[in-house]
């Protein structure tokens, strides 16, 4: 059995030949890879260029694990590259003037292995090699130094995994799985076979006769992700993959704080149309309580890991073994996290760990390869057991599904999976889905599940949303103040003619489910905030409505005795402890006076124009690119984590491809 050595970190410095000459003689170039151990790529790697009395200059590595400094002055720098989970590792490098020295670093968990360093030289073609003696214990059965290997027996992967307790034995079938110096199943051929439900816009109700409308707030923003990703790469993404109320909850808005008491507030805005000046823009807007960092609850979470074959890629597994190293460098003693693996079966190859040993859990997620079929019930069953074992009364207990969504093997039935996590979530254990990769992306089947399951429903593009959804936003993705919050919104007719609920169409409710407790609807998580837009046709104004011939055995509803235009609609709200199971009832009343347009709901428009634009909605009135960027410049507020600011970039993006594809 070949045993890789876990130690030390290896750097080649200038390796390959033909180094190009620049434009500029007195600049050079610096380029690289970063790659772990096993020789896959490291994304989201820190690459530090210092010289002697210069400003140091950052870049990370892309998903390929590589990095470019262009233009760099020519000096002596240390080159120091960083990732959380590895030793950092810094060498010496010369930039020398019209020529580029490239370097392959290998970072590893610890030690110390042998260095090769190879300098070039433009007068000289021979090249000048440095070795260092590598330890004495380099290519030692990396046990020794407290770092345990599966170790493969009679078809079963068994034995101390981390240095932790015994793992339960895999099931038979799992050594198509593969691991560092284990043979696997090669990645299938991936052809596209990505998944979107159909989306059909909400159409305009008439009051009159339909003076209700309610819905299960969404808190998901793997949309958003997914159209980013799309547009990134110089495509329009299918309308079926815009779903407009993940592109708006991508953002957060300056909403008011709670009251004491309430897990969230409400505030409401009405402004004009932007692309509709008759109609009218309503918003509905909650921010729940943030998280308190003083008292944030104990985790217990369960990584389940899906390694079949077609995770294999650096936009999948890859690019999730970094994302949870960075989120076990912020876990406490208190935190306990477990990794569940599955493909052709399941397993455990992280038992409950205390966040206080990091090293065990970043020695266990290095080792982590894809192979095989993907048999996703199996591991769920298996992950849910591992959390009930370690569940935290008034902690954090939940699941967290990593996976492209493409089931094949044992439970594959939509409807049987969701019947499966709906049975699971009645334990208390929620449970939150990353979507990862391209072209056999199952985006309909990780959205019921995250929905069934308590959670929310991420896709994963970059290692920065990674970071975004594990790290900067822990509280809104991790920790839930409010379960099955609905919302009913009565409109005035005195006031109102028709109204259309912009986006959340497959979180409508019929109006008797708003009471009725035993109906699943959204979490809301600490600090989140949540908009919904309805776009408003006041009482008086012309508008074509598909009608029905006049009743026979009754009359239609007429308005209230004494009602007035001086109410717009009754906002009211349904949501339970997170523990609970009794929902609790919030009201507001909004008057019909319309302001100008907010910081709040101006952007929040630009983002409903886009999305509308990308659907090519019927409802997208005079709606076009330009104006969605203006209004998005014009509201773009303080921005200080940048991300209206990339907004604008990305409709920038779709307005060109829009052109390019009518002149096609």
């Amino acid at each position: 059995m070949r045993v890789i050595a876990l130690a030390g970190a290896l750097c080649l410095v200038g390796l390959g030949l033909g180094f190009a000459p620049l434009a500029q003689t007195s600049l050079g170039t610096v380029t690289g890879s970063v790659k772990d151990g096993t020789g896959a790529a490291l994304q989201g790697a820190t690459i530090r260029l210092a010289a002697q009395g210069s400003t140091p200059t950052t870049v990370l590595t892309d998903t390929a694990g590589t990095f470019t400094f262009r233009r760099v002055p020519i000096a002596d720098y240390d080159v120091t590259a960083t990732l959380p989970g590895f030793a950092a590792y810094t060498t010496h490098v010369a930039v020398r003037a019209g020529f580029s020295t490239r370097l392959a670093i290998v970072l590893r968990i610890n030690g110390v292995a042998e260095e090769v360093q190879v300098e070039t030289d433009p007068s000289n073609s021979a090249a000048k090699v440095a070795r260092n003696t590598p330890p004495k214990d380099a290519g030692r059965d990396p046990r020794q130094n407290g770092v345990s290997v599966p170790r493969v027996a009679g078809g079963a992967i068994g034995g101390v995994v981390a240095g932790g307790p015994p793992a339960p034995p895999f099931a038979p079938g799992v050594s198509q799985m593969t691991y560092p110096g284990f043979a696997g199943r090669s990645p299938r051929p991936e052809f596209n076979t990505a998944g979107y439900d159909r989306i059909e816009d909400n159409a305009f109700h008439a009051v009159s006769q339909d003076p209700l409308s309610t819905f299960s707030i969404d808190v998901d923003t793997a949309s958003y992700a997914n159209v980013r990703r799309f547009l990134t790469a110089g495509t329009l993404p299918p309308p079926d993959a815009v779903r407009i109320e993940e592109l708006i909850n991508y953002f957060r808005f300056d909403y008011a704080r709670p009251a004491k008491g309430l897990p969230f507030s409400v505030t409401t805005e009405l402004t004009p149309c932007p692309w509709n000046p008759q109609h009218r823009l309503a918003l509905v807007g909650l921010q729940s309580r943030p998280l308190d960092q003083d008292a944030v609850p104990a985790r217990n979470l369960v990584f389940l890991l899906d390694v079949s074959g077609s995770m294999s890629s650096s936009d999948r597994l890859p690019l999730i073994r970094t994302a949870m190293r960075m989120l076990v460098d912020t876990l406490t003693a208190q935190d306990r996290i477990a990794i569940v693996v599955y493909a052709g079966a399941s397993g455990v190859v992280l038992p409950s760990t205390s966040g206080a040993h990091k090293e065990r859990i970043h020695e266990a997620i290095a080792r982590l390869e894809a192979g095989g079929s993907t048999n996703g019930a199996a591991g769920i069953t298996l992950a849910y057991q591992v959390a009930q074992e370690q569940f935290v009364r008034g902690g954090i207990n939940r699941v967290i599904l990593a996976t492209d969504g493409d089931f094949n093997v044992g439970v594959t039935n939509q409807g049987d999976l969701t019947r499966l996590i709906e049975a699971k979530r009645a334990t208390g254990i929620f449970l939150s889905v990353l979507g990862v990769g391209t072209g056999n992306l199952k985006d309909s089947t990780m959205e019921t599940l995250a929905d069934k399951g308590n959670g929310n429903y991420s896709y994963l593009d970059s290692l920065q949303e990674a970071r975004k959804v594990l790290v900067r936003e822990a509280g809104a993705t991790l920790v839930t103040v409010g379960k099955d919050v609905k919302i009913q919104v009565e409109f005035n007719p005195a006031a109102v003619g028709a109204y259309r609920l912009i986006g959340y169409e497959n979180r409508v409710l019929r109006s008797e489910d708003f009471n009725d407790d035993r109906k699943d609807a959204g979490e809301i998580g600490a600090g989140h905030t949540v908009t919904a837009l309805y776009e408003i046709v006041p009482a008086g104004t012309d508008l074509e409505l598909p009608g029905v011939d006049p009743l026979k055995y009754q009359r239609p509803p007429a308005a209230a005795p004494g009602g007035s235009r001086d109410e717009l609609m009754t906002v009211k709200l349904r949501y339970k402890a997170p523990d609970g199971d009794q929902s609790r009832l919030v009201s507001v009343t909004v008057k019909n006076r319309t302001s100008e347009l907010s910081p709040n709901v101006g952007f929040a428009a630009a983002v409903a124009e886009f999305g509308m634009l990308l659907r090519a909605s019927e409802h997208r009135g005079s709606s076009t690119y330009q104006d969605a960027i203006a209004l998005a410049r014009r509201f773009r507020g303080a921005d200080n984590d940048g991300y209206r600011v990339e907004f604008i970039r990305l409709a920038e993006m779709a307005e060109a491809l829009g052109r390019q594809t009518r002149k096609e």
